[in-house]
């Protein structure tokens, strides 16, 4: 049958390259073949199961009937939770106005580019990151794209974005960062809201300003001297101008959970809070129910979180360390040491190695196959994200990963780079 013609959209829009990558990862597995597959940004429930307190609020709230549609804003319970959650966590002040509640991240990132952007609007994002080419195609607006460098943690710094804010209507941002689990520092972040500030001066009261999405899913999971640092906290006038992206799915392990919030100018969340009520894209009643119980129980919360994160830090040492050590051997292999998120970047570059069969990994596409056929090892490369096809750098993804496995992949890898021979 052939393709019937659709919007401009739908003929045009490009699928995840990550759902893609993970589904061929699954039919293996269907098939039977062993694969470390450290591809998902999402956890193994029986590995990082969500707080126990959380899961009995919740089973609670589904026992006392709570199945019906939530407010459009989220339950009045739900924010004032957040209200004291934020402020106590994060030392921030947000009216209810200014918190609207969705069924996770993506909504209200989709929101935030459909109140803001129009068509032609130009949108400034750096890559590797996640989805912002996506939600730019979303609106039809104009791409800027800046291409982050390794020796800067794959961060865009101040002066590499100045040259492309004049004019624009949306920066987004992120740190802890997804793909590369690196963080944004103190100084850099504050030269970039500096930038932001200076160009919203610029500006009539007629034009659109320049808006900051900041997504800071992952910044309670920060390891070691890590600070999380935001534009509103480093420069209170930048509140005006930031919308924020947060939710359990990353630091309560709650990725099905569904319950995500944007915090923002009162104005800008109710033209989003329109936006979502048309979408219908709110948090299930019940989830917002157990929530706004556990949001205020923070010894409960503080002990999680310690544990939680010793699991996850423990995991992203110990594969870092390995591939260190496989560097130190040679191999062309290297790491960033972890900062943040479940992630760890980690560069590969074995283009122009050749197999044992005299076949040669001619291509970036050769080394990624390469891991997955010799060493059962399973990465998103930084393309999937928005980089050049040929950049050798990949997300490793700890959220599924067993401990007793960790030493067993580092080992089939070795394995597996022992049988190539070096240009």
């Amino acid at each position: 049958m052939k393709a019937p013609k659709l919007s401009q959209l739908a003929e045009t829009l490009i699928g995840s390259e990550i759902v893609k990558l993970g589904a061929e990862i699954k039919e293996r597995i269907r098939q039977g073949a062993r694969v470390y597959n450290f591809t998902v940004g999402d956890f193994d429930p029986s590995v990082f199961p969500i707080p126990a307190e959380l899961q009995q609020l919740i089973e609670k709230a589904y026992q006392e009937k709570h199945t019906n549609y939530p407010m459009a804003e989220g339950n009045i319970e739900l924010r004032q939770g957040l209200k004291s959650f934020i402020k106590h966590y994060q030392g921030l002040d947000y009216e209810m106005s200014e918190i609207l509640v969705a069924s996770g991240g993506r909504p209200l990132i989709y929101t935030i580019f459909r109140t803001i952007c129009d068509e032609g609007d130009r949108i400034v994002y750096a890559v590797p990151s996640w989805n912002n080419n996506h939600y730019t195609h979303f609106v039809e607006a104009e791409h800027v794209v800046l291409e982050a460098k390794a020796e800067n943690n794959f961060m865009p710094t101040a002066a590499e974005l100045k040259p492309h804010l004049a004019g624009a209507t949306l920066l987004a941002l992120c740190s802890p960062q997804n793909p590369t689990g690196t963080t944004f520092r103190k100084e850099e972040l504050e030269a970039i809201c500096d930038l932001v500030l200076e160009e919203n001066a610029k500006r009539g009261d007629e034009q659109k300003k320049l808006y900051v999405m900041f997504d800071q899913m992952y910044w309670h999971l920060t390891y070691g001297d890590i600070e999380h640092h935001d534009p509103v906290s480093l420069r209170p006038a930048m509140k005006d101008y930031t919308i924020f992206v947060d939710a359990i799915s990353k630091v309560f392990s709650s990725t099905g959970l569904r319950v995500g919030w944007g915090l923002g100018p009162a104005p800008v969340i109710a033209k989003m809070k329109s936006i979502l009520t048309h979408m219908g894209a709110w948090a299930p009643m019940a989830e917002q129910k157990g929530l706004a119980d556990y949001l205020n129980d923070f010894p409960s919360i503080d002990r999680y979180l310690k544990h939680f994160k010793s699991e996850v830090l423990f995991r992203l040492n110990s594969i870092h360390d390995g591939i260190i050590a496989l560097k130190q051997d040679g191999y062309p292999l290297d790491a960033i040491a972890p900062e943040a998120a479940i992630y760890l970047t980690v560069k590969v570059d074995l283009k122009g190695w050749k197999k044992a069969d005299g076949s040669v990994l001619a291509e970036q596409s050769d080394v990624t196959h390469f891991l997955l056929n010799e060493a059962s090892l399973a990465l998103v490369p930084f393309y999937a994200f928005g980089s050049d096809r040929e950049n050798p750098w990949y997300r490793l993804s700890v959220g599924t990963c067993k401990k007793e496995e960790i030493g067993e992949m580092l080992g089939k890898l070795r394995a597996a780079l022992g049988t190539l021979i070096k240009p």
